[in-house]
């Protein structure tokens, strides 16, 4: 049918049953989702997405880092397409749309198009990013970050994860290490649709926002050696505590984020002491620390105050 140039409207309740459908995969908290990147529960949301692909008419490309790009062709198929998407695997508690949405919105874009019978001078194609989070193997957003050319593709497949099992190892396991070069396709736009990830919209009852500028991210791992002892029998001015720098080095890093603002954020995430007894002081802790600010210079000052802290 011809396009009048009115507001298109998608099926809000079939982009919902789908964001339901997939959260049935790698259930986690609190009606969240725990679908870390090549885990069997991501394996088996990528055979999910591919099939509603499938039946959208849309051809499947699967590329040497285990991006998904689904392809609906246009009427001038040698342009440049325009790219819809974002990623389907979470956090460890992460919730139902963080990342999914904008994958599964983009597949109902296409899903209102041929209803419609539209068609586009462009190709469209939805794409799910392996590895956005980072939780798993890090750094985050390591395959779009080998298709900018940010990484090397052998240094990624090297990463590894708690267990020392291999991104390229476990990409081949479940079954999705594509052939096709990474960073060969051309884009000549790219949206994604993304939920807020903090309160500022919902505090403020407005429904949707603009990205005005992304966050420059810094991470540092920190670990601090002190030495074991029990905390019933060693004197306070004898104990070498881990943990207690690590709580200075998580007040240095909420201190310094606080004299940079209004825009920059940190905070210690991903903790870890040894040997973990509640009656023995840590002989070390492990800990990663995370910086942002959309200004480099607030940036760069912000990681070289935290670092002199620490010495």
């Amino acid at each position: 049918m011809p396009f009048s140039g009115e507001n298109l409207r998608i099926n809000p309740d079939r982009l919902w049953d789908s964001l339901m459908e997939m959260a049935k995969i790698g259930p986690g908290i609190a009606g969240g989702n725990n679908r870390q990147t090549l885990t069997d529960e991501d394996g088996e949301g990528r055979k999910l997405f591919q099939r509603w692909c499938e039946e959208a008419g849309l051809e499947m490309g699967l590329d040497q880092m285990g991006t998904m790009f689904a392809r609906r062709e246009g009427t001038e198929p040698t342009l440049d397409p325009v790219y819809l998407g974002s990623h389907l695997d979470t956090q460890p508690t992460g919730g139902r749309y963080d990342g999914v949405l904008g994958v599964l919105g983009g597949l109902e874009v296409i899903r209102t198009m041929n209803e419609l019978g539209l068609k586009t001078r462009r190709p469209i194609v939805v794409v799910n990013w392996t590895n956005e989070e980072g939780t798993r193997f890090a750094p985050a957003m390591l395959a779009s970050g080998v298709f900018a050319g940010v990484h090397k593709q052998d240094w990624a497949y090297d990463r590894t994860d708690r267990e020392g099992k291999r991104f390229g190892d476990e990409l081949t396991r479940i079954g999705w290490r594509g052939e096709e070069a990474t960073g060969a396709r051309k884009i000549h736009a790219y949206y994604e649709l993304h939920i807020e990830q903090g309160p500022i919209l919902e505090d403020e009852h407005v429904d949707i926002g603009v990205v005005t500028h992304g966050q420059g991210l810094k991470w540092l791992e920190v670990t601090l050696t002190g030495r074991e002892a029990h905390t019933g029998s060693t004197p306070m001015v004898k104990r070498r505590n881990a943990s207690l720098g690590m709580a200075r080095i998580i007040e240095l890093a909420h201190r310094t984020a606080m004299a940079h603002q209004p825009d920059a954020v940190g905070a210690v995430g991903h903790i870890e002491v040894f040997p973990n007894s509640r009656n023995i002081i840590a002989g070390k802790a492990v800990f990663t620390i995370d910086i942002r600010s959309p200004n480099k210079a607030v940036l760069d000052e912000m990681d070289k105050t935290i670092r002199a802290g620490i010495a």
